[in-house]
């Protein structure tokens, strides 16, 4: 660390800062903590600063947010958990206003719901759909309802101007002149401090190396963890402009935004092999990315039913993972589950898919996918041996030998069985309505879905126009573009 940051002066200069800034106003204290090297400096230099007011004076609360997107590596989930409740304890003893809270997604918003329930493809650089879904929301979602209750937040950041330009930029743009505080990029009524945004890599550890945790941890056990996973943190992330994992990384285990996940690797390599399993299986996800391996897994139809080709090629864009495969894809993580259960260090109950996520599959599978089959219960009951608390459904079901029927049925007069499963759903979901308000858009919108096969397609196509220019430009599998066209 450079010797402007980490002198006493220096250092009793920000201290006193950060003790000007929280007895300034009223507003509450949002600290993200994501368990990683910068996050943990924010919060022990804050920490150091609060302890030397008076107690009077520590009027409001500080609340130490971390975000678990369920599928974060179980090393780092178990670690923050034991951070966490250290800190609680901690405050509580030395009466500091400080409030630990894990904020998880929404289980329609998780990554296994969507990924398995609506097959969406695994992660890629040009469609990270988890991130604001998994991380952005569930954080933002939690100062919305800090900003209701007091009116105003601020949200107290371990972001560096050196992590990259563009935040150094970002930074800038929305800060208030004046002050130490900047305009939250995209929530009204939110500010934003950052304590360490001058600190250099070098500079954070240097103080957490030279400063004992006022919590009890050991601050030699995260330089351990970061050496063990040869990875760089995965921050708070609360708006767009915030760095994402990048290549160098800890953090969600089923990460396939990276080509291979070194810091899994290097953590197995270190005596955690009871994490292969889940490497195993992010590996498989990883394989579904391979261009010649899509037309495999995925349907050639968007989820708004439409088929879309790449612009200049006779080539559909990928749309969802198959039900099929999506079968093949909650049986293999069940059977995951299993071994890293039977495998990991005692006392570590890791739960890699949770029963609500079950449910929510088994809904949307039902509703939206036509899986007459019911083949959730089935798939849990064959892996796990043992049944979930199954809603009963209201209406009549329909089972699996009533889809064989209306295959041999629909067979026989050339219509796509998938087409009349959508309809029934539709009339299913209207029956017993008084007002069937909408029920004739929605069977208009199913009848406006590409339902012919791939080749009757592709002849038309090839017949009436030759040239494909007509076609998405997409680029290097650029599927972001396409997302957008499901609405």
């Amino acid at each position: 660390m450079s010797a402007s940051m980490l002198d006493g002066e220096s250092l009793s200069l920000r201290l006193e800062e950060i003790r000007s800034v929280y007895l300034s106003d009223d507003r509450p204290w949002v600290v993200g903590y994501s368990g990683g090297k910068d996050s943990t400096c924010t919060l022990q230099l804050v920490w150091t600063a609060l302890s030397a007011l008076a107690p009077e004076q520590r009027r409001k609360p500080v609340y130490v947010i971390s975000s678990d997107t369920l599928v974060e590596t179980p090393v780092i989930v178990r670690y923050i958990d034991d951070t966490l409740g250290k800190i609680d304890t901690a405050a509580q003893a030395q009466g500091l206003p400080f409030r630990s809270q894990k904020v998880v997604p929404k289980v329609d918003r998780s990554f296994w719901v969507n990924l398995i329930g609506r097959g969406y493809p695994a992660p890629s650089r040009r469609f990270r759909w988890c991130t604001e879904r998994l991380k952005i929301e569930p954080a933002n979602d939690f100062i919305k309802a800090r900003v209701a209750e007091f009116g105003e937040v601020v949200m107290v950041l371990g972001v560096r101007s050196s992590e990259s330009a563009t935040r150094a930029q970002v930074m800038s743009f929305h800060r208030i002149k004046d002050s130490p505080l900047s305009r939250h990029s995209s929530l009204p009524n939110a500010f934003v401090y950052a304590p360490i945004e001058a600190f250099s890599t070098d500079d954070v550890w240097t103080y957490l190396l030279q400063a004992s945790s006022p919590w009890g941890n050991d601050n030699r056990d995260l330089v351990a963890m970061y050496r063990n996973a040869q990875a760089g943190e995965c921050p708070l992330v609360v708006d767009t402009t915030t760095p994402s994992c990048g290549n160098s990384r800890f953090g969600c285990w089923v990460c396939t935004v990276v080509e291979r996940d070194r810091s899994m690797e290097a953590m197995i390599d270190s005596g955690e092999e009871w994490l292969q399993p889940l490497l195993d299986f992010r590996d498989l996800l990883a394989e579904t990315q391979q261009p010649e391996q899509k037309r495999r897994f995925r349907d050639y139809r968007r989820r708004s039913g439409r088929v879309d080709f790449i612009r200049g090629t006779n080539t559909p864009v990928p749309g969802p993972y198959t039900l099929d495969f999506c079968k093949t894809l909650l049986t293999r993580l069940l059977e995951t589950q299993i071994q890293i259960q039977k495998e990991a260090p005692a006392g570590d109950d890791t739960l890699v898919i949770h029963d609500a996520e079950l449910h929510e599959i088994r809904r949307i599978w039902r509703s939206e996918r036509g899986d007459w089959a019911d083949s959730v219960p089935s798939i849990v009951r064959s892996v796990l041996g043992r049944d979930l608390n199954w809603v009963a459904e209201d209406a009549a079901a329909f089972t699996e030998a009533d889809g064989r029927l209306l295959d041999e049925i629909c067979a026989g007069h050339d219509v796509p069985t998938e087409l009349v499963v959508r309809l029934i759903d539709v009339e299913q979901a209207a029956h017993g309505l008084k007002r069937r308000h909408g029920v004739h858009r929605r069977i208009e919108d199913v009848l406006k879905q590409e339902w012919r096969n791939l080749d009757a397609i592709l002849a038309e196509r090839s017949l009436n126009r030759p040239e494909f220019e007509d076609g998405v430009e997409v680029v290097d599998g650029d599927e972001e573009a396409l997302e957008r066209l499901d609405g």
